[in-house]
């Protein structure tokens, strides 16, 4: 392992390992449970913003800006914690969830299973819708 692999991955030092595009992997989960909310991605002014604020702040790929986790729809993130991996590439960011994380109207954007035996690969829902995303997101 090279030295600056040591630094990176045993160090005390932040030193993100960002991709071609600027981002890190951010997946939220919620801080009592551990429950997987979301997955989004934040540059480094991302980051920043969520340290600094307390609200979580990713960059969205599709608008090409920043945004606030419930600045529209009023589900917020509060953020409890940010956990970097060994070599940091990605993060766990634990929140406290206000709401549904997901656009969609569920607590998690994971609300979607993969059936498993045979036959073609098939999705079932894994949970119940909580709000109408109609109602949220007036456009």
């Amino acid at each position: 392992m090279s030295s600056e692999n040591t630094g990176r991955e045993l160090g005390l030092n932040l030193d993100l390992k960002f991709d071609a595009a600027g981002l890190v992997t951010a997946v939220t989960v919620d801080a009592d449970t551990n429950e997987v909310l979301m997955v989004a991605f934040m540059n480094r002014e991302a980051l920043t913003r969520t340290l600094t604020t307390g609200k979580a702040t990713y960059w969205s790929r599709s608008r090409n800006k920043f945004w606030v986790k419930g600045e529209e729809s009023g589900h917020t993130q509060q953020v409890q914690e940010v956990l970097i991996d060994c070599d940091q590439d990605a993060l766990v960011v634990k929140v406290r969830q206000k709401g549904a994380a997901c656009h969609n109207g569920y607590r998690s954007c994971f609300y979607r299973r993969v059936k498993t035996g045979p036959g073609e690969p098939a999705l079932e829902f894994s949970a119940q819708r909580e709000v109408d995303p109609a109602a949220i997101y007036k456009k």
